[in-house]
C-alpha cells in the first residue's frame, strides 16, 4: 500500500510523531511524510492518509493561534497553512478511502479538546473512512519534549491503524 502522512508542527514534536509513524508504516508500505504547507490537494495515488497537528485552543490551529505560538510562546516555526486549511482545500476522494488522525497536546494541565478529533470530523464530512480511533500524544509544556514513551506509543498506534487499513482496503 502507498500512504501519506501529513503533519503540522510548530516546535517539532508533532513532526517527530509523524515521522515515527511514517517510519513504522514504511516497514510494509511506501509512505510519504509531508508538512501541511507542502501537502498535495488530492490523495490520488495513495491508499490511505494519516493527519496530525498540535492542539491549540481546544482544536486544530488557526492562523491566529499559530501566530500567538510564535509571539507569545517562542515557537520556532509558523506554518503558513495548518492541517485545518489543508483539509479545507482537500479534494473529496472518489472512492472509499481510509484515514486516521493524531495530535500532540500538553500533558499538564489536561485540557479538553483535540485537534485529532476535529480533523477526524472534517475528514469524515469529506467522505473519508475513519474506522481507527484518533490518538493524542503528550508533550511537556508548549515546547516539549515529548513525554517519555510517546514515540513507542506512536509505533504501537501505527501498527494498530495499519491493521485496520488492511482490513478495509
Amino acid at each position: 500500500m502507498r500512504g501519506l502522512v501529513v503533519y503540522e508542527s510548530l516546535w517539532g514534536n508533532t513532526e517527530k510523531i509523524a515521522r515515527t509513524i511514517a517510519d513504522r508504516l514504511s516497514v510494509h508500505n511506501d509512505v510519504d511524510v509531508i508538512d501541511s504547507d507542502n501537502a498535495p490537494a488530492s490523495v490520488d495515488g495513495y491508499d490511505f492518509v494519516m493527519v496530525g497537528g498540535p492542539t491549540h485552543a481546544f482544536s486544530m490551529t488557526r492562523a491566529s493561534t499559530r501566530a500567538d505560538a510564535v509571539t507569545s510562546h517562542s515557537a520556532p516555526h509558523q506554518p503558513k497553512r495548518g492541517i485545518r486549511e489543508w483539509i479545507g482545500e482537500l479534494e473529496t476522494p472518489e472512492q472509499h478511502f481510509p484515514a486516521a488522525t493524531f495530535d500532540t497536546r500538553v500533558d499538564k494541565p489536561r485540557l479538553p479538546g483535540s485537534a485529532a478529533k476535529s480533523a477526524q470530523r472534517d475528514l469524515r464530512a469529506l467522505g473519508f473512512e475513519l474506522s481507527a480511533r484518533q490518538e493524542s500524544f503528550r508533550v511537556h509544556g508548549y515546547a516539549g519534549p515529548l513525554v517519555d514513551g510517546e514515540t513507542e506509543r506512536a509505533c504501537g498506534w501505527a501498527d494498530a491503524v495499519e491493521a485496520q487499513f488492511l482490513a478495509v482496503v
